[in-house]
């Protein structure tokens, strides 16, 4: 089992908290990238959580364009009473004023009280500590979210894998295809030889040996194929090899994948035999499948 699973570049998370006061929402989206890049929206006076929340993204993710979003709905908060001290005031001192004017039965506490205006709810202030406590509650919603994010992404890179085994399997049919192939047999490389001296001797009969085996290794190396498909078949061993360890090696297995078309299009020029083109063919097409899902790949 590799110390790190493969995982997908891709990937959806929310996670949900809240207190008295603020309730919470992060949203987190990943999609392909050639590295980490971390991008935040937070809520004015929120911006200092972006750096430890980034260290966070850096110790779960290497590659993929992280999208963070985190929005705050303020609740119903905690509240007091408090008297308008200023307006009972000024009602105490006109009913006093008037009480020489208008007979009436002096006035009573719980009436004054009752006067709009006079009695006020305000909401509690919150000392330093209740905000380091939501900013604690904040990073630790953002982890939430973000090991739903790797968990995503791990199940994604999973049936990547799946796939990807499915491409190798049929690039290595190609591969062993192209090399039973009776083009690229020693024996018919050396009929062609034959022939093509045959050919150069008809133009120039009299063409001197040593130009003659310059010729010769010239058309050895354009007929043989031998090489690519060594090498087609050390970069598919490579990639599997890439795919067990697992962990971020989708850059690697992107280079490898850029080395087998190298090699495809290499076969595909110096064949002279419409089979062996057709199986050079084919090898593009299925190298290139095999790109399209490891780019996915972190």
């Amino acid at each position: 089992m590799p110390d790190r699973p493969l995982q997908s570049m891709t990937g959806f998370a929310r996670s949900h908290g809240g207190d008295a006061r603020v309730a919470w929402t992060w949203e987190l989206r990943s999609v392909n990238a050639r590295g980490l890049d971390q991008r935040f929206r937070l809520p004015g006076g929120w911006e200092s959580l972006e750096p430890q929340a980034r260290a966070q993204a850096a110790e779960k993710l290497a590659r993929g364009s992280l999208q963070a979003n985190l929005t705050l709905k303020a609740q119903q908060a905690p509240v007091k009473l408090q008297v308008n001290r200023e307006l009972l005031d000024q009602i105490v001192a006109l009913t006093r004023e008037l009480e020489t004017e208008v007979p009436a039965a002096p006035a009573r506490l719980d009436g004054l009280l009752a006067l709009r205006g006079v009695m006020e709810t305000v909401e509690e202030d919150e000392d330093e500590s209740v905000q380091e406590r939501r900013a604690a509650a904040l990073l630790s919603a953002f982890g939430e979210a973000l090991d739903e994010l790797a968990a995503m992404r791990r199940g994604e890179g999973e049936r990547l894998a799946q796939t990807v085994a499915g491409h190798l399997d049929r690039l290595e049919a190609l591969e062993a295809a192209a090399r039973n192939c009776a083009a690229a047999q020693p024996e018919a490389i050396r009929a062609r030889l034959r022939a093509l001296v045959g050919e150069l001797l008809a133009v120039e009969p009299a063409l001197p040996e040593e130009r003659l085996a310059q010729e010769a290794a010239l058309l050895v190396g354009k007929a043989d194929v031998r090489e690519e498909l060594d090498r087609l078949a050390a970069h598919l061993a490579a990639i599997r090899e890439l795919m067990a360890a697992g962990g971020a090696v989708g850059r690697r297995l992107d280079f490898l994948c850029q080395e087998l078309n190298r090699e495809a299009n290499t076969l595909c020029s110096k064949s002279a035999d419409v089979e062996l083109t057709r199986i050079g063919l084919d090898l593009k097409g299925a190298i290139e499948q095999l790109r399209e899902q490891i780019q996915n790949l972190e």
